[in-house]
């Protein structure tokens, strides 16, 4: 198929995007690459792209594409936080109209980006696709609002599937430092202490983002009756972890490292067990194949490979939140998050 992902040059979209090729499937990418200066090592798979803020998708752009898997959007919970409203603005708002557009233009699949954050509060029990949402973020809330829209268009022309990720970990060219188990293995490279901003106690389920990209590639490949308006907890039920427990994993990993509680940690809100059983008996191409153990070994040796210090991720370098405050301030970004002028990076392939 001819696809159309958004967010290709983003944290997942880098890992996905060489995997579709891979399956024979053509891409083309849209972006308006925020985060241009914040690459981890190299690996970024050049493919024809729209450079474009969501916001200002056309319906020409859609021309010819068979697909569109919709990954852009303001990625974490600090980010959301920054401004609520342009949170829903480009989150919810951008993701319904671009659904719209797609059926529009007689894209038959749109598979959408959501997350595991819509249950939010979810407290000890296993969640599964029917379970009650309870957001607790701008970020949660706006995902959980886009699967409510978009699931009102579906009908026998237009087909959406809603997956719900679990939090990411792993290596990748747009590496994100704010994930929890990422987060934990940078602490403890670069200080020798691995750091839990909690209390430890709140549950993650965890995935890698390469397991995450299979999860797009076989709900694409599958058949429609399987996917059509259906939503997918994306993970393994025995990845579900207590932040301790992962604390654990990353002090057996990094050599000579120490857990160390912040002093001001306290129980996090965001507290779920998901129940990913429905993906593997509906989706049987869908193997993950990476586990925390894995996970923590591979970052660490990254980490080691290109040297990272701690001013690095905690700073506007690799920080979400700085890097984007960093722009605005320096007025490469306007409040509303475009570009002010001409972006850095131009690619040599555009459509």
């Amino acid at each position: 198929m001819r696809v159309l992902v958004t967010g290709h040059y983003g944290y997942i979209g880098t890992v996905l995007v060489p995997l579709l090729l891979d399956r024979g499937h053509e891409v083309v990418g849209l972006d308006t690459d925020l985060f241009e200066q914040s690459t981890f090592g190299d690996g970024i798979v050049d493919v024809p792209f729209i450079r474009k803020d969501v916001r200002d998708v056309e319906i020409t752009d859609l021309k010819g594409i068979d697909a569109v898997m919709h990954l852009a959007g303001l990625s974490n919970d600090p980010l959301g936080d920054l401004n609520p409203q342009l949170t829903f603005e480009i989150n919810h708002v951008a993701s319904v109209r671009l659904a719209e557009l797609a059926k529009r233009a007689g894209i038959s699949r749109y598979i959408f980006s959501s997350s595991c954050s819509n249950y939010g509060a979810g407290g000890e029990e296993l969640l599964n696709e029917h379970s009650p949402f309870n957001p607790v973020t701008p970020y949660g809330q706006s995902k959980v609002r886009v699967e409510q829209d978009v699931a009102k268009l579906a009908d026998d022309e237009f087909s959406p599937t809603f997956l719900r990720n679990a939090t990411a970990f792993g290596v990748s060219p747009r590496l994100r430092f704010d994930l929890v188990l990422n987060n934990l293995v940078a602490w403890a490279f670069t200080t020798g202490k691995v750091f839990i901003k909690s209390d430890g106690s709140p549950w993650r389920p965890i995935i890698h983002i390469a397991d995450i990209s299979r999860a797009f590639i076989a709900a694409l490949e599958a058949p429609r009756e399987a996917v059509h308006n259906e939503a997918f907890n994306v993970g393994r039920n025995e990845d579900n972890y207590r932040i301790r427990d992962l604390a654990d994993i990353v002090r057996e990993t990094v050599p000579g490292c120490t857990i160390e509680y912040a002093a001001d940690g306290g129980p996090d809100k965001r507290c779920y067990r998901v129940d990913s059983s429905k993906i593997r008996a509906v989706l049987p191409n869908f193997q993950p194949v990476w586990d925390a153990r894995k996970g923590a070994r591979e970052l660490h040796d990254a980490y080691r490979r290109v040297g990272l210090r701690l001013e690095d991720f905690e700073g506007p370098k690799y920080k979400r939140i700085d890097h984007i405050k960093s722009l605005l301030q320096t007025g490469r970004l306007r409040p509303d998050l475009r570009w002010a002028g001409a972006p850095q990076r131009k690619s040599p392939a555009t459509v």
